[in-house]
């Protein structure tokens, strides 16, 4: 199976395809991966740090990450840089190695994409949920064409990225590979966050 090598940022947060996710961009070894991505025309690979920080010694990351896409720069209040990247393709992380500058490089074999899936009729409620969800929070999932509140993968997607729950559980929905399966966990969840 082939594998690519490609920089890794851990996170204490979790990516989803389709998602996006703004950083603020500090340490020397970030800034060189930055430049190595704009240079290469390539996105590093996100994933949730199990042990350590994100700022300092490298951390221990989960072996499942998603790949990201820078797609805007801009310079923040304090003068650092500001990155907004989006989420694409889901990888496993075979092997890692650091480089000198402490950037965390990883040999990574890649997910194929999910299939589409129409959201069958006992999900139906985890759609509206999203819907009202997408509501009150806005951006551009909000505007998102119709036809995406019927898909499985992308209402399960974008419910794991906003549902108030701890990152080890959307760490699990990211790991999922069946669709279904990932929107029977949302659902067994969302009684957690009804009013009693």
């Amino acid at each position: 199976m082939n594998q690519d090598d490609i920089p890794l940022f851990p996170l204490n947060a979790v990516l989803f395809p389709g998602g996006t996710l703004s950083l603020r961009i500090f340490e020397p070894r970030y800034l060189d991966l930055v430049r190595e991505c704009t240079r290469n025309d390539s996105g590093f690979g996100v994933c949730l740090i199990l042990a350590g920080r994100e700022a300092g010694e490298p951390a221990t990351s989960a072996a499942v990450g998603t790949l990201a896409r820078i797609e805007d720069f801009y310079s923040l209040p304090d003068g650092l840089l500001g990155i907004r990247a989006r989420g694409s393709r889901r990888f496993r992380v075979a092997s890692t190695r650091v480089r000198d500058n402490g950037l965390v490089h990883g040999l990574v074999r890649w997910w194929p994409d999910e299939s589409e899936v129409p959201l069958p009729p006992e999900y139906s409620l985890l759609s509206v949920i999203l819907e009202r969800l997408l509501e009150q929070v806005g951006g551009e999932h909000a505007r998102a064409e119709r036809k995406w509140f019927n898909d499985a993968t992308w209402v399960g997607f974008r419910l794991a990225e906003l549902l108030p729950v701890a990152t080890a559980e959307r760490q699990q929905w990211l790991q999922l590979t069946d669709p279904l399966e990932r929107l029977d966990g949302l659902l067994r969840c969302i009684p957690r966050f009804q009013a009693s």
